[in-house]
C-alpha cells in the first residue's frame, strides 16, 4: 500500500538534492510533490498508481549505485507517467514537457531539467545506451515488475487489462501478445549488472507464461 506522506517525503528529499543539497535555497517542494501526487491517484489508472510508483522509487533505491545522478533518475521516475490516459500514445511526451514546465519553477537547474525530461521520454522504448547508466536505471526499476512472483506479476497483468478495459477482448490479446513477443526477443530486458543477474530470468519466464495463456 502506497503512503502519500512517505511519498512527500522522498519526493522533497530528492529535489532538494538535485538541486544542490538540503541548505539550497529553492521553492517549498511539497505543493510540487501533491500535484503529482493528484496526477498519480487519477481514476483511470489500475496500474499506473501511487502503487506503480512507490515500486519504481524502491527499485531505483536498490539500483542506485548504478547510476550517475540517483536524485535526477528518482524525479524523473515521479514524472514518467505523471500524464497517463491508456487511451493516448503521448503520455511519455506529455510527460516530459511537464517536467520542463515544473521543474525549473521548483528551482531545478535547466541542464538537470532537461535530463529528467530525456529520461522520462525513454520510458517510451526502454532503450538505454550502453554509457547511460541513469537511463539504464531507471528503465530497469520501471520493468522490475516484470519479475515480480507469481501473485504480484498476476495482479500486475490483471490491472493492466484493467486500463484497456475499453479494447476489445481479441484485440487486448492481439496487442498484449505482440508487446510480449517484443520484449521477449530482446537481447536483454534489464540493462543494470543488477538487473541482469537478478531479474532477468524470473522476467523471461513470467512474460512467456503469460504469452502461452494469450495465444492459447
Amino acid at each position: 500500500m502506497a503512503d502519500p506522506d512517505a511519498l512527500r517525503t522522498r519526493f522533497t528529499h530528492a529535489l532538494r538534492a538535485a538541486r544542490g543539497g538540503p541548505d539550497t535555497p529553492g521553492p517549498d517542494p511539497l505543493p510540487y510533490a501533491d500535484n503529482l501526487l493528484a496526477r498519480w491517484r487519477e481514476p483511470q489508472r489500475r496500474y499506473h498508481t501511487l502503487t506503480h510508483l512507490t515500486a519504481v522509487l524502491d527499485h531505483i533505491d536498490v539500483l542506485e549505485k548504478h547510476a550517475a545522478d540517483p536524485d535526477v533518475v528518482r524525479l524523473a521516475a515521479w514524472f514518467h507517467d505523471a500524464v497517463y490516459f491508456p487511451d493516448r500514445s503521448e503520455n511519455e511526451e506529455r510527460s516530459a514537457r511537464l517536467a520542463e514546465r515544473a521543474l525549473p519553477e521548483a528551482g531545478l537547474s535547466d541542464a538537470k531539467t532537461a535530463e529528467v525530461a530525456r529520461l522520462v521520454r525513454l520510458t517510451l522504448t526502454h532503450d538505454p545506451a550502453a554509457d547511460d547508466p541513469d537511463g539504464q536505471v531507471l528503465c530497469d526499476a520501471d520493468l522490475a515488475i516484470l519479475a515480480a512472483p507469481p501473485s504480484a506479476y498476476a495482479a500486475y497483468t490483471a490491472a493492466v487489462r484493467e486500463e484497456y478495459g475499453f479494447v476489445p477482448q481479441p484485440a487486448f490479446r492481439e496487442g498484449r501478445a505482440t508487446i510480449l513477443h517484443q520484449l521477449l526477443d530482446l537481447p536483454r530486458l534489464f540493462r543494470t549488472p543488477y538487473g541482469e543477474r537478478e531479474w532477468e530470468a524470473t522476467a523471461r519466464y513470467n512474460l512467456a507464461g503469460e504469452l502461452a495463456l494469450l495465444e492459447s
